[in-house]
């Protein structure tokens, strides 16, 4: 059995606080889905004209899913320039 070793720098507690993300990561997820979502969100909207009372899925779903996508599109585009800033203010 070895000796138990102590930690060269001991934890404040802070880390979750002065914790930092990849944003190398985040801005290639961004970039990614920024066209992702962008064209469901065209596919979903066209979809949704096109069909009629009777289709299955039904257009109110599809509208529903339009929205979530442009939600998602939306929410990827302002991490990506959170990201583009802090990389400018950071690197």
């Amino acid at each position: 059995m070895r000796p138990a070793r102590t930690p060269r720098t001991w934890r404040s507690g802070t880390e979750p606080a002065t914790a930092r993300t990849d944003l190398r990561l985040r801005f290639l997820l961004s970039v990614l889905f920024v066209p992702v979502f962008g064209l469901l969100t065209a596919g979903f909207a066209a979809w949704a004209a096109r069909s009629s009372g009777t289709d299955v899925p039904s257009r109110g779903t599809l509208v529903v899913f339009a929205v979530c996508c442009a939600l998602l599109t939306v929410l990827a585009l302002v991490d990506l320039c959170v990201v583009v800033q802090r990389r400018r203010t950071e690197l």
